[in-house]
């Protein structure tokens, strides 16, 4: 185990399982090189089904260089239908030839327009649209560019298949191999990782100090025009109590001028226009209201990923902390909380069912241990929201530190609209097997739903997230 890199740590991933150097390089020199396509468990009706009992049409479409956000707009701008119709099982990345599956509700395939970088596929009709519980896991191909130590990639594969030891593999072609399940550094920014710190101050119920956690925070990866904007909101417009520069900055008196925000930061930065369009129409200075409201200016699913960057934020602390401590990933310790596979998964793939928990005593964990041995048992952490049960024994210790931390309860979670969440459990490791060949580097494994590529090569290159993309 060794330090991660610091925009890592900075997102909760503080370490490498692995102690071998990384063989360095980088991801996504081509969009080629990074393909993806999804495991796909969705029934369709034919799409000569009756539109009344089947609304919703179901395609299938390949991606090159779009956003899946994007690529729904664009979608729904061509139908002239509101982006809501719009509806997904799993968001892909932009660099990349993504294969996914869409639902839109009302449209009949000849409305579907031809859009560049993408190919269409109308697979049939639906009684309800995508959701996420509809993906089963991705299945990647992914090209390792430049690297400047290949030779190095056996040896981790070797520590990585220890880490995740499993009584048997599946395949003669494949090592299984085994990672912390940690969130990516995609789920945060991958240039600009911010998202979790949105996500926390609205779980305090400062909603202020999250539309100003989005707006501003410029980062050196950002475009100059950009940098200076956010610079701009973070100097002029945010009202600030912090006393660490040894000054006490008092609240301003006047009205800020979120019209010259709006005049500086650039088009392309839709969301945050968005937000300070609703700051600028508002007559008088904003109240906590006001701000609400700029938040949901923004479509729901990111309203929603904003409070589950909190809540991965501190899973990744949790699964730092258990490996600081020692604590094993493949099996379970007296107080864990396991789940259960999902037995409908498709075939190689270990899916995990966290409606299915059992509390880990210890009269349970040899039990469990063998359960987990054979990929039929996981031990999990929570992703903390009004309905979770914390770990008892030393995970549960874990657990309630990170949250005592950073100032949060379950209760805080009972938020209103997109933000509110019950909150979950993840595993806290994820398996694949893997196909690795070395001309070029390329690595081939599938992982389940949520569960992320980068974390996987974060471990082999072992370079600034910015090079994993």
């Amino acid at each position: 185990m060794r330090p991660a890199h610091p925009t890592e740590q900075a997102v909760g991933m503080e370490y490498y399982v692995s102690d071998t150097d990384g063989v360095g390089g980088r991801l996504r020199e081509d969009d080629e090189h990074f393909r993806v396509r999804e495991l796909e468990r969705f029934d369709t009706e034919p799409v000569d089904a009756s539109t009344d009992a089947y609304p919703h049409l179901v395609f299938r479409a390949t991606l090159r260089g779009w956003d899946t956000n994007d690529f729904a707009s664009r979608i729904s701008d061509a139908l002239g239908i509101s982006r809501e119709r719009v509806n997904w099982a799993g968001t892909k990345d932009k660099y990349a030839v993504t294969t996914q599956l869409f639902s839109v509700y009302g449209a009949d395939p000849d409305d579907l327009p031809e859009v560049d970088g993408a190919e269409l596929e109308v697979l049939g009709r639906a009684g309800r649209n995508l959701e996420f519980g509809d993906l089963a896991g991705n299945a990647f191909e992914l090209v390792v560019s430049e690297p400047q130590r290949p030779e190095n990639a056996a040896g981790i594969t070797d520590e990585l298949a220890a880490f995740g030891w499993l009584e048997s593999d599946t395949s003669d072609d494949a090592t299984s191999i085994g990672v912390p399940n940690f969130f990516g550094q995609q789920r945060f920014g991958s240039r600009r990782p911010v998202t979790h710190k949105v996500g926390l101050a609205i779980a305090r119920g400062d909603w202020e100090g999250a539309v100003m956690a989005y707006l501003g925070n410029p980062t050196d990866a950002e475009p100059e025009g950009t940098r200076e904007a956010r610079a701009f909101i973070d100097r002029e417009l945010r009202r600030s109590s912090d006393t660490s520069s040894g000054e006490q900055r008092d609240p301003r008196e006047e009205t800020r001028d979120w019209q010259e925000a709006l005049e500086r930061v650039p088009n392309r930065l839709r969301y945050e226009r968005s937000m300070i369009h609703a700051l600028a129409e508002h007559d008088g200075e904003p109240g906590p209201d006001e701000f609400r409201a700029a938040l949901e200016r923004v479509p729901s699913n990111l309203q929603r990923l904003f409070v589950h960057a909190a809540q991965s934020y501190a899973f990744n602390l949790m699964l730092s902390e258990r490996l600081a401590r020692g604590l094993p990933f493949d099996r379970p310790v007296a107080g864990d909380v396991a789940c259960f596979s999902d037995t409908d998964a498709p075939d190689g793939l270990e899916l995990p069912d966290t409606d299915r928990l059992q509390r880990v005593d210890e009269r349970r964990v040899d039990s469990v241990t063998r359960h987990c041995e054979r990929g039929r048992a996981f031990v999990t952490a929570p992703l903390v929201g009004t309905e979770t049960e914390l770990a008892d024994g030393e995970q549960g210790e874990i657990e309630r530190e990170v949250l005592d931390d950073l100032g949060l309860e379950p209760a805080d979670f009972d938020l209103p609209g997109e933000f509110h969440s019950t909150g979950t459990r993840r595993a806290m490791l994820v398996r694949t097997d893997l196909d690795l060949d070395r001309e070029p580097l390329t690595l081939e494994f599938a992982l389940p739903k949520g569960s992320y590529a980068t974390v996987v090569l974060r471990e082999y290159l072992k370079v600034d997230p910015v090079d994993l993309g």
